[in-house]
């Protein structure tokens, strides 16, 4: 190359990104986070770079027994998969093997995010791979460990609302990008003839959900299983829902348009602060309507696709929200109506997230200013 004329940006250069987090990855565990990484890493792939992901390991399933004989065989603190279509690195413990990893991929990016990316930042040298920090979640325990001293780091977020919390809790600005929804994996033709409740973990708010369900006992309810509950949970879940039959209790699905497509409204009565609301998201892509907690991001996810209702409302402010839209069909139509507009707004088309994370990485955008 011609010394006089300077390399292209990096953002514009075919890069090596490196995805981590502490959380296995799939199909170990499915949840919001890595069905967005899962998207972000396809796209990035189909751009031309060349994308990888780190994450912890469990024994459990098939995957789990080879992970533990190759470790007891291998000199390496990881196993290396490719069954996603990329590579995926797992490891017992993910910031021991994090440094590692970077350098068997040969990184110039790593974006560490969800369960401890604070000890993975730290692990790794930053003078030579540039370091993200993805702000998934807003609880401090998530992050592993302080922001404070953290050098060499820039920040997105997955919501406006966690961008703030972060600016006001730790002083930082971050970038925001939302959760990339592929809409051709949850678009469906809904038949409309259920509410459908996802998660029945006490954070989503099941008792809400229970207590909604047993007022509305002419109406269909599917509860679809997310989280694993522990045994005093799962009893009070099972107690509740043997006196309620128009309750379905169903297993947990990495096709969502099996889950969508009954569906007539999503409830969403989160008790804790949703950094975004990822389902929400993924129900508007169809036209569904949620009923969600007027709590953390959500507000942002459903906007006017929806009605929000207070966390700590009454059984019957619930039961309101879900019966206006079940029974009115204009209203239901409007609100369908404006679900499809919010799943179709800019922030929320892949492409454009996909341009402007890489910006991000490459440093070609400022960062904002907390609003």
């Amino acid at each position: 190359m011609n010394a006089n004329v300077a390399a292209p940006p990096l953002s514009r250069r075919r890069m090596r990104i490196l995805f981590g987090s502490a959380h296995p990855h799939l199909p170990q565990m499915y949840g919001g986070a890595q069905s967005s990484t899962h998207e972000l890493v396809r796209r990035l792939r189909d751009r031309g770079h060349e994308v990888a992901v780190l994450s912890g390991l469990t024994g459990a399933g098939l995957l789990g027994v080879r992970g533990r004989i190759l470790l007891k065989l291998g000199r390496r603190g990881f196993v290396r998969d490719d069954s996603l279509g990329y590579p995926a690195y797992r490891a017992w413990h993910a910031e021991e093997a994090a440094a590692e990893v970077v350098r068997d991929f040969r990184a110039d990016v790593a974006v560490f995010q969800s369960l401890r990316p604070v000890p993975l930042a730290r692990s790794i040298d930053r003078s030579r791979t540039r370091t993200f920090i993805y702000l998934r979640n807003v609880e401090p325990d998530d992050l592993g460990g302080p922001l404070g001293g953290l050098t060499d780091v820039g920040f997105i977020a997955n919501s406006h609302f966690t961008a703030r919390r972060f600016a006001e809790t730790d002083g930082l600005r971050a970038h925001v990008v939302y959760p990339m929804i592929d809409a051709d994996r949850y678009r469906v033709r809904s038949t409309r003839e259920t509410v459908t409740f996802i998660n029945p973990h006490p954070h989503k708010g099941v008792s809400v959900a229970l207590d909604v369900a047993e007022r509305c006992s002419d109406i269909p309810f599917d509860f679809v299983r997310g989280w694993g509950l522990g045994p005093q949970d799962e009893a009070r879940l099972q107690s509740r829902l043997a006196t309620l039959p128009n309750v379905t209790l169903r297993p947990s699905t990495r096709d969502m348009r099996t889950v969508y497509g009954t569906a007539r409204i999503v409830l969403a009565p989160s008790q804790w602060e949703e950094a975004f609301g990822r389902i929400a998201a993924e129900a508007h892509v169809s036209g569904i309507p949620v009923v969600a907690s007027a709590i953390g991001g959500l507000p942002e996810a459903v906007g006017p696709g929806g009605i929000l209702v207070a966390p700590n409302a009454p059984a019957s402010a619930w039961v309101d929200a879900v019966r206006s839209l079940w029974n009115d069909d204009a209203a239901y139509a409007a609100a369908s109506d404006a679900a499809r507009q919010h799943a179709a707004r800019d922030d929320m088309d892949p492409e454009r997230q996909i341009d402007r994370l890489l910006d991000i990485l490459g440093g070609d955008v400022a960062v904002p200013m907390p609003g």
